[in-house]
């Protein structure tokens, strides 16, 4: 699975972003496609996730009720978005795609997931 991340930019605090991630090649239902951010001397960390064939969602606590992770399964397509947006929110956003079917527990671990896109930045001004 080859990922395409886009949608980043520049917007001011309580603003919103849609970011997208295009998938080309094999996906199936099982398969958990995440949306992850890193800043700089921190590690990078799960943000939403959601498989292709719908059923859980995973949100960290910080983006709850912010952030919405949605699927275009006809586009191959991932959306992440970004609502009410904070300074603590600027990073480098990057999507993933597991290469199997991880029960929920797994999907907030960057282990779980072997395909990457590159990243977007999304940078929010107070």
């Amino acid at each position: 699975v080859q990922l395409q991340a886009s949608g980043g930019g520049l917007v001011q605090a309580g603003g919103s972003l849609r970011l997208s991630c295009a998938a080309s090649g094999r996906t199936f239902s099982g398969q958990v496609m995440g949306w992850f951010r890193q800043v700089p001397g921190k590690e990078r960390g799960i943000v939403a996730a959601q498989r292709w064939g719908g059923g859980s969602t995973y949100y960290t606590d910080s983006v709850r009720g912010r952030f919405t992770i949605s699927r275009d399964n006809a586009k191959k397509t991932v959306y992440l978005q970004m609502n009410s947006l904070n300074p603590d929110d600027t990073a480098v956003y990057y999507c993933a795609a597991t290469s199997n079917a991880p029960i929920f527990s797994e999907w907030t671990r960057s282990q779980a997931y072997n395909h990457w896109g590159q990243g977007t930045q999304v940078t929010v001004s107070s």
